[in-house]
């Protein structure tokens, strides 16, 4: 690939904090009776130049704030940080500027100053319209308080997002096709919906090891994820990542630039990052990351160079989660290898017999029917150490 067709560079920043930490969580965030503003700012600054410098000649095409809960940044760092960006590297026309939003009241006050500042997307952590689900997982926001930071959202943003948890426990299928429906009423152009599921560590994993929780799975799971594919792909936005939906040009630009495996920087604690060929993650701690960027002027702990066959091997596994599926040669490349050394053949041509996947010429696609299976087809179509 030649200078001229680097694609941009994409930046994530992390901002760890939220008001209280959800039973589903296993996100790097943290809650804390106080923050020093003007020293995260400046502390995140000093890690954003550090990745600029590693970095020259790139252009920005997409922001992301992540977290915890980036609604809580002040709208001055914020702007600070945008500010720094667009100086270290430039941003391409139409840049997406993507930051991650609570729905409550408080925050939806400050979308306003927000979007004033730059930011151009939102993306909503309503989770779901259900008073009793939103209890349940451990939300502080209520529907109504949810919707009406909606509606504020959609007024500040060109651009709005909007997260839904299902397969809750005991959930059945026609109260989520109703709860679905009506999140399809509301006119966003993008919707991320995720299957509950138990991660290590969290409380609801101390929860399900008791028996006090219990999710769908088998058939039920699968009839609630191919209701899910259906209804959104009738209201015109069809699946084009496992879990995220959208209308046509309107996909997550950021979010495709990891599915796709393109360079990006990530800056603030626990962030990663993929810089030609190495991987790069920020002290997970809080306090941690800001001793490290007091000390270093960044907060990175390890840099590591990532042998062909492993970053043939990641983008495989983030390529086939996107509905446009993967160039093989391009993965081959990245390997330094063949595409045979890339596919089980033999296993390949079963799975697209049983109607799993799709091949033509390089171009390898995942079925809607496989992406229910996705995390069983893996294995079987990759090959050991490609």
């Amino acid at each position: 690939m030649n200078p001229a067709e680097t694609p941009p560079l994409a930046l994530y920043v992390h901002w760890p904090f939220c008001v209280s930490k959800c039973p589903y969580c296993d996100f790097n965030s943290h809650v804390r009776d106080s923050v020093d503003q003007a020293a995260w700012r400046a502390a995140l600054l000093a890690d954003l130049a550090h990745e600029a410098v590693l970095t020259p000649g790139r252009t920005l095409g997409s922001i992301f704030f992540g977290g915890g809960t980036p609604s809580l940044m002040p709208p001055e760092t914020v702007a600070a940080i945008l500010r720094a960006a667009e100086d270290s590297w430039g941003f391409t026309d139409g840049i997406e500027i993507t930051l991650e939003a609570n729905p409550s009241s408080v925050e939806a006050a400050r979308f306003a100053d927000i979007a004033s500042v730059g930011v151009n997307r939102v993306s909503l952590g309503l989770q779901a319209l259900d008073n009793d689900a939103l209890a349940f997982l451990g939300r502080a926001h209520g529907v109504d308080e949810g919707l009406a930071a909606l509606a504020t959202a959609q007024a500040a943003f060109g651009r709005v997002s909007f997260d839904l948890i299902y397969a809750r426990p005991d959930q059945r299928l026609d109260h989520w096709e109703a709860e679905l429906a009506r999140a399809l009423s509301f006119g966003t152009e993008h919707l991320s919906l995720y299957q509950l599921t138990i991660e290590p560590g969290t409380r609801f994993a101390t929860e399900a090891a008791a028996g006090r929780i219990v999710i769908p799975d088998g058939d039920a799971a699968a009839d609630l994820f191919e209701a899910t594919r259906a209804m959104t792909a009738a209201a015109g936005l069809p699946a084009y990542e496992i879990s995220n939906h959208a209308r046509a040009g309107a996909e997550s630009r950021h979010n495709l630039v990891y599915w796709r495996y393109q360079d990006y920087a990530g800056i603030g604690p626990g962030a990663h990052g993929r810089r030609g060929g190495l991987a790069t993650v920020r002290r997970k701690k809080p306090e941690n990351w800001m001793a490290a960027v007091d000390r270093n002027r960044h907060g990175i702990e390890a840099e590591d160079a990532l042998s062909p066959g492993t970053r043939a091997t990641e983008a495989l596994l983030m390529g086939l989660r996107l509905r446009e599926g993967v160039d093989l040669a391009r993965i081959a490349a990245l390997g330094d290898c063949g595409i045979v050394d890339l596919i089980d053949d033999r296993a390949a041509s079963k799975l697209a017999d049983q109607g799993l996947i799709v091949r033509a010429g390089d171009r390898l696609q995942v079925t809607d029917a496989g992406m229910l299976l996705l995390d069983a087809i893996l294995p079987v179509l990759l090959r050991p150490g490609g």
